[in-house]
């Protein structure tokens, strides 16, 4: 199965999410400190990494921040900070989910699988999808994962780039929050629409001529975002 690291400083939960993911056949490692997390993260080639917010030494937006632009594979934030501000935090660096404790451990099981599972599609190859899909100054690449704009390569995490990917795939069409977290994360909504609305945002900032008046990706207010195509 898959190899997932646990940053997470309370053993008790750590054990009980260890327990869980072993049920699942899951190779798991703990660590309770942000710099091991740091280290691991980097160099133990990971599947996912559940990592908490209040670690010791070095937080979990810290860490999130010193590991994303290195590695692509998915960042749970599982955390007591519930408010939105935390969250969106959390999201705005790059973590692809945010589970409030106290959790249901099935529950989280059952999003670490989901997240696997969608993980190994977006990375399993683009046979059958076109050369590219070109946005006027913005191409998109589906066969090698790559985002240029005016030919020159654009960072952008997996999940970011399956969502601009998807957006693109169904031009001038409106989805709703819902159904684009259903899409690209592959589970059920959770009835917090930060997550889409912070990865639009992100998206924006790297594709728009001016972020704040969006013209690519368009909100449509009460129903969901459009991706303007001619």
């Amino acid at each position: 199965m898959s190899k997932i690291l646990i940053a997470e400083d309370d053993p008790e939960i750590a054990m009980l999410e260890r327990d869980y993911l072993e049920i699942q056949g899951h190779t798991v490692t703990i660590v309770d400190n942000g710099q091991q997390a740091v280290t691991e993260s980097l160099n133990g080639g990971y599947d996912l990494i559940l990592l908490d917010l209040m670690l010791p030494g070095c937080s979990g937006y810290d860490v999130c921040r010193l590991i994303r632009d290195k590695i692509d594979v998915p960042i749970l934030m599982v955390t007591a900070r519930t408010e939105s501000v935390d969250k969106i935090r959390g999201l705005g660096l790059g973590a692809d989910d945010y589970i409030p404790k106290p959790f249901d451990p099935a529950e989280l099981a059952a999003r670490v699988k989901a997240h696997l599972s969608r993980y190994a599609r977006l990375t399993g190859g683009g046979q059958g999808e076109p050369e590219v899909i070109s946005l006027g100054r913005i191409q998109i690449l589906p066969q090698s994962w790559k985002v240029l704009k005016d030919g020159q390569e654009i960072k952008m995490p997996n999940r970011e780039f399956a969502l601009l990917k998807f957006l693109a795939e169904h031009p001038n069409t409106v989805f709703s929050k819902e159904k684009l977290f259903e899409a690209i994360w592959g589970y059920g909504y959770m009835g917090d629409s930060a997550t889409v609305t912070v990865h639009i945002g992100r998206i924006r900032d790297k594709v728009e001529e001016d972020p704040a008046r969006p013209q690519l990706i368009e909100t449509v207010w009460g129903a969901g975002y459009r991706l303007n195509r001619a």
